[in-house]
């Protein structure tokens, strides 16, 4: 048989040592996991009236609040890209909750998830945060939170409301997705062995499209099985513990370079005292979700019943994002036909509108808020009006 020469054939795609090669080549994608501060300026825990201790995450100085409300099963932190990025383009500031039962607030109920607790929770934060005479406020909630945010706005429970924004949330299509609701959430693992696994599952399953996101985002939604302490809170202490190694480092450095100055100082070093932090205490672990939703399934309907209607009779300024127009139901559709309000669609993107594209979010929250005339466009930003 005569001898053949060259490359060998190419296996089939998919067997052989011919994917897992491809696949070797390919980097691997990083989803550690990325502490709030890269993005948001503070976090404050609020203590309101009735003992309940809330999480607010903020940023910016000056300007109208804009004041978040994240779906259920999320956090405060679902909103840090955003936040961050709306920030540079109008002058405001942003103000993210951890809502009941979710990420680092303590109530003493976190499983009383009715839209009556949680707008009354709401209003209750505000005037924490700022007293009996708030600054402008607008509202923006995203899936169970834009239902919250409508049921605040109705209620008048914050004077100086002046705008509202609702994500991804209808009435109609809110109401019908309830059925399958349980069926999804059986469908979620129950346990991760880190953080990086949470963040990975996250993406790979597409309920946050964007890793760089999900990265801050997803440390809100789950807490160690061991000892029921949040991911960010344990993210916080490593990070802090982190945080004393660089500094107890960087004054040893500075003291040592003063020394081969040859200036004037003591024999024993000023931070001799200190005792060198141990170092950031490995994440990997057991992981399980911050609360459990299949166990609110009694408040469900009555976050979105009556909502269109509730939104449409809501007297400010209102903005309406949507994944998709087939999200759309027929009140809605009336409303947006008479001008009611403003409505936005961004297709392929994910239910976590803004997670997934935090860039557009916020350009069509700086227009809405320019074109309103209740906050200034700083030079990061050319605001365009949209026909809609």
């Amino acid at each position: 048989m005569k001898k053949r020469f060259g490359l060998p054939s190419k296996p089939p795609i998919g067997l052989g040592l011919g994917n897992s090669g491809r696949r070797a080549q390919i980097k691997k994608r990083d989803y550690t996991p990325v502490y709030w501060d890269k993005y948001l300026e503070s976090k404050h825990d609020i203590k309101t009236k009735d003992n309940n201790t809330f999480r607010v995450y903020e940023c910016g100085e000056t300007g109208p609040v804009l004041v978040f409300l994240h779906g259920g099963g999320f956090s405060g932190l679902s909103w840090a890209l955003l936040a961050n990025m709306v920030s540079h383009l109008v002058t405001c500031r942003c103000a993210a909750i951890d809502l009941r039962g979710h990420g680092d607030s303590v109530t003493s109920d976190d499983k009383d998830l009715s839209a009556e607790t949680m707008s009354s929770d709401v209003g209750e934060v505000i005037k924490s945060l700022y007293g009996e005479d708030p600054p402008p406020i607008i509202l923006i909630g995203h899936s169970m939170g834009g239902a919250i945010a409508v049921h605040v706005a109705e209620k008048q429970l914050i004077p100086s409301l002046i705008g509202l924004c609702v994500i991804d949330v209808v009435e109609g299509t809110a109401m019908d997705a309830l059925a399958s609701m349980q069926s999804f959430l059986r469908g979620r693992p129950k346990i991760f062995k880190s953080l990086d696994s949470v963040i990975e599952w996250a993406v790979r399953s597409g309920q946050i499209r964007n890793v760089e996101s999900a990265k801050v985002s997803m440390v809100g939604q789950v807490k160690r099985t061991d000892n029921d302490e949040t991911a960010s809170a344990e993210l916080e202490h490593n990070h802090d513990i982190e945080a004393a190694r660089v500094s107890h480092t960087t004054d040893t450095i500075l003291e040592e370079e003063v020394d081969s100055a040859g200036n004037k100082g003591n024999n024993s070093s000023p931070s001799s005292s200190f005792k060198t932090p141990t170092s950031p205490e490995k994440t990997d672990g057991q992981y399980t979700w911050r609360i459990d939703l299949s166990e609110t399934d009694c408040y469900w309907k009555g976050w979105f019943e009556g909502l269109s209607n509730r939104f449409l009779s809501c007297d400010v300024p209102k903005l309406l994002l949507l994944a998709g127009v087939d999200r759309l139901d027929k009140d809605l559709t009336i409303g947006q036909m008479q001008g009611k309000f403003q409505m936005q669609v961004l297709p392929q993107c994910g239910h976590a509108v803004h997670e997934d594209v935090p860039d557009r979010v916020a350009e069509i929250l700086a227009t809405f808020m320019v074109r309103h005339k209740v906050a200034q466009a700083t030079a990061n930003f050319e605001p365009s009006f949209p026909a809609c």
